[in-house]
């Protein structure tokens, strides 16, 4: 039981890390300021449910994926954890990665298809890659990896609709979140996300080389 408690704390605080739904919030304000209440919230809601499946699917086809494609799980876990890394050290300095946030030229280019019926942003970017990209999906795929049992996957499933509840309602009631809490410190929790993110990437990097070390030895 304590293992199973730690493993949901685990998979919770990493995908919450990589997900970052607090910084998140206002980038999907930025991209829906010209929407009304209800569209915002439809828009939230789709995104969220295009990203849960999108995760869903890779957490539970992970395995046929990895033996389909002949990649082992070291190898995942050290990618995984390189790329996870990447993005933690960016939250740290206060950067904005990539790999979830489109630049300034990118947003113009998508409010303007939006505006005129071309993409529906629950897709892109919002559900990919910010909410569901590949650093999400790789943390996801790990957990799963680790402990490969239906009551693992669960888990992650678990934890992961939990945490898309959690940032739909900051989508939602986002306007007000942030005034209340402030540039400042959104700064603060976004550096903190940052160090989490990297200290279990560095984990999973460590548990990667452990595996191949055995694969080889």
């Amino acid at each position: 039981m304590h293992d199973l408690i730690l493993f949901s704390t685990t998979v919770f605080m990493g995908l919450f890390a990589i997900m970052n739904p607090i910084a998140n919030t206002s980038i999907f304000i930025g991209l829906t300021q010209s929407n009304s209440p209800e569209e915002r919230k439809l828009i939230a809601f789709k995104s969220l449910l295009y990203a849960f499946i999108i995760v869903g699917l890779f957490c539970v086809a992970g395995h046929f994926i990895f033996k389909l494609f002949g990649i082992t799980l070291p190898a995942f876990k050290i990618t995984g954890g390189i790329l996870l890394f990447m993005v933690g050290y960016n939250l740290i300095q206060g950067k904005e990665s990539k790999v979830h946030h489109p630049d300034d030229e990118v947003k113009k280019k998508i409010k303007f298809l939006h505006e005129n019926n071309e993409i529906n942003i629950a897709i892109s970017p919002l559900a990919i890659p910010i909410l569901a990209g590949p650093g999400t999906i790789s943390t996801a795929m790990n957990f799963v990896g680790a402990s490969p049992s239906v009551i693992h996957i669960s888990i992650v499933l678990i934890a992961f609709a939990l945490l898309c509840f959690i940032t739909f309602l900051m989508f939602v009631y986002g306007e007000k979140l942030i005034h209340f809490l402030g540039k400042g410190v959104i700064n603060v929790i976004t550096r903190i996300m940052g160090l989490i993110l990297a200290v279990i990437a560095t984990q999973m990097i460590i548990g990667g080389i452990a595996g191949a070390i055995k694969m080889f030895s």
